[in-house]
């Protein structure tokens, strides 16, 4: 495919006076990447939040990372993370960018992004080139000050996904206390950029599999940041210098005398005494004035007063008018008038005469009446009528049906409130289903499926089955082993709670078991009660060792007592 051939060096259109050398220049470029956004979360997860958790009495700090596409892929596959050794890693927290976006609410428009036009501009104080002192002064040489344009950045909107894995809900708990803690902080390095960030919802989820049991949480968070590249736009960087033009002030001896003109003459003397006149010494001479052939005449009139009425403004010196009205009329001030006289006042099509008002009148806002109000006609009211009190006068008399029904609201989100009893005879329809009765049978003998029962009835009757099923699910002891028998068996001098018939019976699943510290895989165990004996058996193949007499067995689980 033919490309173009790029143009020789010396037909190439640069603009060299933008190409200042910044060799010795302490002034950096400054540039904000994507890594510098993610590496910002690693720095305060490390440095501020600090994730810890408690194990074994040992307060154990977890470990932080960044996802790479692979391992986000197998913890989405396996849902945990594992080392070289295929062991899971637990406690530990793994996180990913998963989408960044242009922020519009912050819109920056460069007009062209390979060569953009829109820079804040900071002027460097303090320079070798931008000093100020007496010597300078004297000899006539301003300070030459030093400006920097930097590039806008574009601002972005970042989201990540973070997954935290512990192994109790209590060291999960801790984490998720502190994250929470540091929404809507500015996340990352003090010393070098810092992105506001807000963190979402969080998503708890506790896995408990054959061989071991993890406690997930994941979340998202979303930062506030902004992209400003390392690359070179149309030979610049992101940052560029210029400097302000230097400016030379000549002093010499003049042949004629220099008088002052109309106008600011600027830096001119008369006569000094040696008989000579100098240019670009000295202090400026008074401003001139001009004269006006007609001059300018301000009269007061109606309403408005002047300071100085009817004195003339030729030029020839300085004249202050104030204009001054009797009060105030600006858009918050109260205006008041001694009397206003109309026959009539048309607004639109409403026509105001005295105390009649002809046409129509609507009233977007509130009305408020302090003496009596009546309508001769019809009163349509299309919102809420509020009354202390309501009189209703019958011309002839009044009708009140011996039956009939009455409807209150037509939506579901009314409410209606009664004040004092409520006496009903019938039955009761609840979104169209009949209540015959409100039933105080402690027994619920009668099994009615149109009753209601009250607060004592289901007190009474669950009271029992309630009291048994609490006590055996807050029944949760520590033993310890009495003895082992070598190599599969150890006894506990404990007696297996027994479960209410309503609940599902005690099994091997309501224990766990530590020996010397490390849990024991379920799937390796079986349990078994022998009078005032509880035995522990061991499937050695399966576990992968044997039990030994010096052994400690923990277990906590149903126990009795």
């Amino acid at each position: 495919m033919a490309t173009n051939k790029p143009l020789p060096r010396k037909k190439r259109v640069i603009n060299r006076g933008t190409l200042l050398a910044r060799t010795e220049n302490d002034i950096k470029n400054p540039s904000v990447t994507l890594m510098d956004m993610d590496s910002a979360i690693l720095h305060y997860f490390e440095k501020v939040i600090k994730p810890s958790v408690e194990d074994n009495g040992e307060n154990v700090k977890v470990p932080v990372m960044y996802a790479s596409p692979e391992r986000w892929k197998a913890i989405q596959r396996d849902g945990f993370m594992k080392d070289k050794k295929r062991q899971t890693i637990t406690p530990v927290i793994a996180y990913r960018r998963t989408s960044i976006e242009k922020d519009e609410s912050l819109p920056i428009d460069k007009l062209d992004a390979n060569n953009p036009h829109h820079f804040y501009t900071f002027e460097k104080k303090f320079s070798d080139v931008n000093r100020y002192d007496n010597f300078s002064t004297q000899i006539g040489l301003l300070p030459q000050r030093e400006y920097y344009n930097v590039t806008m950045p574009d601002y972005v909107t970042l989201t990540y996904d973070f997954i935290i894995w512990t192994s109790y809900i209590e060291q999960m708990n801790k984490i998720v206390e502190r994250v929470t803690y540091s929404d809507g902080a500015y996340w990352g390095d003090p010393d070098k950029m810092k992105f506001r960030t807000s963190v979402e919802s969080f998503t708890d989820a506790t896995e408990v599999s054959d061989a071991e049991r993890l406690v997930r949480t994941t979340f998202t968070v979303t930062m506030r940041g902004y992209l400003l590249p390392e690359g070179n736009f149309d030979h610049r960087s992101t940052t560029q210098k210029y400097l302000t033009p230097k400016k030379v002030v000549f002093g010499t001896e003049v042949d004629t005398k220099v008088n002052n003109v109309s106008g600011k003459v600027g830096q001119f003397l008369n006569e000094v005494s040696d008989g000579s006149d100098k240019i670009g010494v000295g202090s400026p001479s008074d401003t001139a004035g001009t004269t006006l052939t007609y001059p300018l005449v301000l009269n007061a009139g109606t309403g408005v007063s002047l300071s100085r009425d009817g004195v003339e403004f030729n030029g020839a010196s300085r004249l202050e008018q104030i204009f001054s009205i009797g009060q105030s009329v600006a858009t918050t001030a109260n205006v008041t008038f001694n009397q206003v006289s109309a026959s009539s006042l048309i607004l639109d099509s409403t026509t105001y005469d005295g105390g009649n008002v002809t046409g129509d009148m609507n009233f977007t806002g509130s009305l408020t009446t302090t003496g009596d109000m009546t309508v001769v006609g019809n009163a349509t009211i299309g919102g809420i009528v509020t009354a202390q009190e309501f009189h209703t006068e019958f011309i002839s008399g009044s009708i009140i049906y011996a039956s009939g029904s009455t409807q209150f609201g037509d939506t579901l989100d009314d409410t209606h409130v009664f004040t004092g009893s409520l006496l009903l005879t019938g039955s009761l329809a609840l979104n169209n289903y009949s209540v015959t009765e409100i039933s105080n049978d402690a027994t619920l003998g009668d099994a009615s499926a149109t009753a209601l029962v009250t607060e004592y009835a289901v007190k009474t009757f669950t009271s029992d089955t309630i009291e048994v099923e609490q006590t055996y699910l807050r029944k949760q002891f520590v033993k310890t082993t009495s003895s082992i028998t070598a190599p599969a068996s150890a006894s506990f001098s404990a007696v297996t709670a027994s479960a209410p018939s309503t609940l599902t019976s005690t099994t091997e699943n309501d224990f766990i078991f530590f020996i010397n510290g490390q849990y024991m895989e379920h799937d390796a165990l079986e349990i078994q009660q022998l009078g005032s004996v509880f035995v522990l058996k061991v499937d050695n193949d399966s576990i992968g060792y044997n039990l030994e007499s010096d052994d400690e067995i923990l277990a906590i689980g149903k126990f009795n007592s």
